[in-house]
């Protein structure tokens, strides 16, 4: 996979995009019925007259026509002729997750996967780590789920964003910052698709077959299937924002990217604990938005932390200008570029495997230092994004030294 990979770049990326794409509506497809499905859920009325095992029912508008909905707890007297199974959405989602994971970090696993400055392992090593954890990750949540502290929700929760955090954090000692948030993505995204697959499906087909055989179906497959619905529904945000990460480094290649994540897993809870309230016509707890935004500013001061013990100074941000260029480090800055990023970074890029300038953001001359002054301070400066693992072993104080010459020529700006 890797020969093919250096060898066609071009096809590569666009198979890349391709999947990247297919994953893309296949998860809107899978996330905008989960949403809707447990809104209606939330928002059932039980209303005198409804048929027997009916548990309540719902009225909505849409498309220019009245839809009145009901819902059974555990089954209708008598199985309908058809009826519409939603679980595709998650199983082409994680399919084609999977498949841009092997894109991406497997076929590139020394350019993303790994990071020698945190693990020096091996690509088949990383790949099998990054496969074993997934498939333990399912296996400890449904364990969880079957075990005694899975009769308390609120506890079982609580028990699993502990398993979430201490996956964040060990993902980050073994994997570059970038494929440490997307595996715990990827991690948690398969507890969520594994739920459809391997309870909430069996159990509805469970209860077909009971029906189908004239038995009267047992109500606690619902029960169980219900709770891990509900999971799915608190687990998705976060996920959305783990697999967008990977395009902000200041999520992912800051030193404390695993407390970031573990943090949006909380948002995550608040904004749904909104959502879902309404929906279930118990009010409008405002107070999620503020906890919310709390959390998202806790965030952005965890991604300014500096690396190093030393305190540097933030400043304000100013568009790239000659200021760039006629500073005093501008000379040592430039000739870190130039030797550790413009391999890349140039109109024809002479790195294997790789076709065109990344986000094409060329550095080849003065001129483009300048323009990019801002990329080049936040991905090679406050972050590690850039080099992918660190790949051409730029040194901490070639770093220190970019943030200086960003932040002095952006005081120096503001001066005049």
């Amino acid at each position: 996979m890797s020969e093919f990979l250096y060898e066609y770049p071009l096809v590569w990326e666009w198979l890349s995009f391709a999947v990247r794409w297919l994953h893309v509506i296949t998860a809107i497809a899978w996330i905008g019925s989960s949403f809707y499905f447990i809104a209606l859920d939330l928002g059932l009325v039980q209303r005198p007259g409804l048929p027997a095992g009916a548990y309540g029912e719902e009225w909505q508008v849409h498309g220019g026509g009245f839809y009145h909905i009901q819902k059974y707890l555990v089954a209708p007297e008598r199985l309908p002729e058809h009826l519409t199974w939603f679980k595709w959405e998650s199983y082409a989602t994680w399919l084609s997750g999977f498949a841009l994971l092997c894109v991406v970090y497997y076929a590139g696993a020394e350019l993303y996967l790994i990071d020698t400055n945190v693990l020096d392992v091996s690509a088949p090593v990383a790949i099998g780590i990054s496969l074993a954890s997934i498939v333990l990750g399912w296996i400890i949540y449904d364990v969880l789920c079957k075990s005694p502290i899975g009769k308390s929700t609120t506890g079982l929760m609580v028990v699993l964003f502990g398993v979430l955090v201490a996956m964040a954090w060990g993902y980050t000692q073994v994997f570059t910052g970038r494929a440490a948030l997307l595996h715990l993505g990827a991690f948690t995204a398969t507890i969520m698709s594994a739920n459809v697959a391997m309870i909430i499906i069996p159990n509805q087909k469970v209860v077909v077959a009971d029906l189908k055989a004239g038995r009267t179906p047992d109500p606690k497959y619902g029960r169980i299937a219900k709770q891990r619905s509900l999971h799915n529904n608190y687990l998705t945000l976060p996920v959305i924002f783990l697999m967008l990460s990977n395009h902000y480094p200041l999520a992912f290649a800051t030193p404390y990217n695993w407390l970031i994540a573990s943090l949006v897993f909380l948002m995550g809870v608040t904004i749904r604990h909104w959502f879902n309230t309404v929906h279930a016509r118990k009010g409008k707890p405002h107070w999620t938005w503020a906890a919310t935004a709390a959390l998202f500013i806790a965030v952005m001061w965890l991604s300014s932390l500096p690396r190093s013990d030393e305190a540097i100074e933030e400043s304000a941000l100013a568009p790239v200008h000659q200021q760039f260029i006629d500073n005093a480090h501008f000379q040592a800055v430039s000739e870190t570029i130039m030797g550790r990023c413009s391999m890349c970074h140039a109109a024809e890029p002479f790195w294997d495997g790789i076709a065109h300038a990344p986000k094409d953001v060329k550095l080849e001359t003065e001129a483009d230092i300048a323009r990019h002054a801002r990329e080049i301070y936040l991905q090679a400066g406050r972050s590690h994004a850039m080099p992918p693992g660190n790949i051409t072993y730029i040194e901490p104080e070639e770093r220190r030294l970019i943030v200086a010459w960003y932040e002095s020529a952006v005081a120096g700006a503001a001066d005049q």
